[in-house]
């Protein structure tokens, strides 16, 4: 009989890391598996809704990031959920993506030349692929991404015209990249590390079916036994490290890891798979773990940066906008990106227009009646504690300022609120200034305890999956997915080290 039979796992999260994780090992022939998920939903940062009709709102994650060597879209294509064609929804959310569908207003209504913003948006494009390219000039690779953009800029031809348009678009292109990191400014990324981030190959998009991203959570929900999954399960503690211990005559047996959920029920494991987001690890992990986890992972969790990403969804009892147009994008004279407003605005100041932050408004595939503002940062935190009905009417306002249209009440508002959920406590990791990518994300990886340091412990006790855990793949449902193929895999080998040494 194999010895992975006998193993008992907990994997902590139901998102696609801990999913992953889960099929890998019951592939592999483990039989004593248990997933303990928070929400009473399995998804983590995926969150598939039906608000407004039967068609499909994605609260979380949207997109599937590239085809080559991509397993979400491999799943999503051998389970023939792709949709060819989606011509109804923007591709992507980047400021490279934009196209003359995106109409792009100027604060007092006019709206600038399709021309202009492909200039602009162009010139952003090649000057952030230099960063992620890992192209940048020795001067650059000091500066934050923010910085490094702003340089750059200035000494372009685009620059040197007295056009304070094209400056302005450069400003909302910042924002926008924003919301790509996940951050409050870009003046808190790092211009150099991010090159450690590959996007694959095959485009950025979001043409999945009817059954939206849940579709291909099911397809592994359907690899895994009834009853693995108990939803409503968050844990508090995690105790590793446990030494077998004698009761009276009788000795039991005696796991090394004790995972206590709030409710004080206790699940006793050989492994534990974490999978929590880097948000839930910054505010609990030195709470969580006993032992206390090494000063290495302590010092990534903090170091790395998780920033919060939200979405507000507009529907409207009828359309009023053109039929041609793909996003209603607002240039402020001054924005929230300005290096100058950023540093120096109060909290007071920058909560009070806090809608600044708003890139736009994008159509939403399969939704007629409906547009989808971003917010990232600060601003989405702020964002996040006030009334949807205020949101939606600063929303209906701002649109109404920029474009001079007609435009109706709105009749429904959704909103996620990511940085306010206890279970994710934000959407995703970026890679702050002055930080070294490579270090932390790999310090956050490693599993307890360090093989090296205690031979006589057993090993792989706390393993760590998630995005965050991923130096290529962070941000992306495809780095979470990775990540537990890769933690249970360190288990599949251990076990089949195992067998072939008796």
């Amino acid at each position: 009989m194999s010895a992975s039979r006998d193993a008992k796992v907990v994997v902590v999260g139901a998102g696609f890391a801990g999913l992953a994780a889960a099929v890998s090992l019951v592939q592999a022939g483990f039989q004593h598996i248990q997933i303990l998920e928070a929400n009473g939903r399995v998804g983590g940062r995926v969150h598939t809704t039906r608000p407004f009709t039967k068609n499909i709102i994605e609260l979380g994650a949207n997109w599937i990031h590239g085809q080559d060597g991509n397993p979400i879209f491999q799943l999503a294509k051998e389970g023939d959920l792709l949709v060819e064609g989606m011509s109804s929804s923007k591709i992507m959310c980047l400021p490279h993506s934009v196209t003359p569908r995106d109409y792009f207003f100027k604060q007092g209504g006019k709206q600038l030349s399709a021309e202009t913003v492909d200039q602009v948006c162009s010139l952003f494009s090649k000057l952030t692929s230099k960063a992620f390219d890992s192209e940048l000039e020795d001067r650059h690779k000091a500066l934050s991404l923010g910085s490094y953009l702003d340089a750059a800029f200035a000494e372009s031809p685009l620059a040197a015209s007295e056009d304070s348009e094209r400056q302005r678009i450069f400003e909302w292109c910042k924002r926008s990249e924003c919301t790509d990191e996940a951050s409050s400014s870009l003046y808190e990324v790092s211009a150099s590390q991010i090159g450690y981030y590959i996007a694959l190959e095959g485009g950025f998009f979001n043409s999945l079916g009817p059954g939206g991203y849940q579709a291909i959570l099911d397809i592994l929900l359907k690899c895994l036994p009834s009853g693995m999954i108990l939803s409503n399960k968050p844990v508090k503690n995690i105790h590793w490290d446990l030494e077998e211990k004698s009761q009276g005559t009788e000795s039991r047996e005696m796991h090394p890891v004790k995972v206590i959920c709030e409710n004080d029920e206790v699940f006793e494991a050989d492994h534990v798979i974490v999978t929590v987001s880097l948000g839930v690890l910054k505010q609990q992990a030195a709470a969580m773990f006993k032992p206390a986890l090494p000063k290495s992972k302590m010092d990534a969790i903090e170091r790395l940066g998780f920033g919060t990403v939200d979405k507000i969804f507009l529907c409207f009892s009828e359309r009023f906008w053109p039929e041609d147009c793909a996003g209603i994008q607002l240039v402020w004279d001054e924005g929230p990106e300005d290096k100058s407003v950023y540093t120096s605005q109060t909290e007071e100041a920058w909560k009070e227009k806090w809608f600044k932050k708003i890139c736009g408004f994008d159509t939403v595939a399969c939704h007629p009646t409906v547009l989808c503002g971003w917010i990232t940062g600060r601003e989405a935190l702020h964002m996040e504690t006030l009334q949807d009905s205020e949101v939606g009417d600063t929303c209906v306002r701002l649109i109404r300022s920029f474009t001079g249209w007609s435009v109706p009440d709105v009749s429904q508002v959704l909103i996620s609120r990511w940085g306010c959920d206890p279970h994710t406590l934000g959407s995703y990791t970026f890679v702050p200034h002055n930080v070294n990518a490579v270090k932390e994300h790999e310090a956050l990886a490693a599993p307890l305890p360090f093989q090296n340091k205690v031979p006589e412990s057993k090993p792989l006790q706390v393993l760590f999956a998630g995005e965050a855990t991923q130096v290529n793949f962070y941000t992306t449902t495809h780095g979470a997915y990775l990540s537990g193929v890769k933690e249970a895999q360190r288990l599949i080998t251990l076990y089949s080290d195992k067998t072939l040494s008796h």
